[in-house]
């Protein structure tokens, strides 16, 4: 039986290595001749946004199933909360106490990275933003268990480079905060957030829009921090106004721990909890 992949075609990638072969010259070196798919200020161009789009769904996509990814949970959470050791350092003295859940993500995510190895690494693996913070904490909670763990990384003026707890193999960075986005939610069956800025809350409500809508199955979704969440965000506010309902305040629960959060995974019973992607 044939390999699905094998074609009779010549590989692309051995005309790639072979243009670079190729004598210098006037028309070999005009951007013309250059391989589309090995050019990468044509790949840049406006007009080529639905491919760049495409692009940055199937890469992680593929790497992912390749790397036996079945399911998630996501750790969404602020970037500048440090951890307990440097929170002398940090810029205001709310930051400071919020460290405290710098400790809570490391312990939630070497938890779920111990379930996570028992039934043999392919689900309930950490996700997280791949970046410092209470992103730092979800990874490195992980590698205290031994475990992997993803770091969806993006490219910024700031916070670029991911930190050094995420699994090199399942560390992706992005051009497109839709897809990073998507690719949160595509395997998630848990959500948790931990006290974050306005990255946090564009993923906090987003993820609860698309379980409210329908669009997404509805999964434990926690938010680490009842008096963060309660200062923050008038919750009942946005029920008495009628815009939305008082159901929707079910689509989420607060959590103070590690413990309180597993405790309330290890009782939820699941459902299909992947996001369609378009085509499929």
């Amino acid at each position: 039986m044939h390999d699905h992949k094998h074609h009779p075609l010549r590989d692309n990638n051995k005309d790639r290595h072979a243009a670079e072969q190729t004598p210098i010259t006037p028309q070999t070196q005009a951007p013309a001749y250059r391989l589309a798919f090995a050019d990468q200020d044509f790949l840049c161009q406006d007009e080529l946004r639905p491919v760049r789009l495409q692009l940055e769904l199937l890469k992680p996509e593929m790497g992912l199933d390749a790397e036996g990814v079945n399911s998630t949970i996501v750790m969404f959470g602020g970037a500048r909360i440090p951890e307990p050791a440097k929170k002398d350092t940090a810029r205001t003295q709310t930051l400071a106490d919020l460290s405290v859940f710098y400790d809570e993500a490391r312990e939630f995510a070497r938890l779920m990275t111990l379930k996570s190895i028992e039934s043999g690494g392919k689900e309930d693996v950490i996700v997280t933003g791949g970046g410092p913070g209470v992103m730092e904490a979800g990874n490195r909670g992980a590698v205290d268990a031994g475990g992997k763990s993803i770091g969806l990384n993006i490219v910024l003026p700031f916070e670029q480079a991911p930190n050094e707890y995420v699994t090199p193999e399942l560390c992706y960075n992005f051009h497109y905060f839709a897809i990073r986005k998507m690719h949160f939610l595509m395997r998630a069956k848990a959500i948790t957030v931990f006290p974050g800025g306005f990255g946090t809350l564009d993923e906090t409500f987003e993820a609860l829009t698309l379980i409210q809508t329908g669009r997404m199955e509805k999964v434990p979704f926690l938010l680490f921090g009842k008096e963060f969440w309660n200062k923050i965000i008038n919750w009942d506010a946005l029920s008495d106004a009628g815009t939305i309902s008082a159901e929707d305040l079910d689509l989420f629960k607060f959590v103070d721990s590690a413990a309180e959060a597993m405790e309330i995974l290890d009782n939820w019973e699941y459902g299909d909890t992947r996001v369609e992607i378009p085509g499929r």
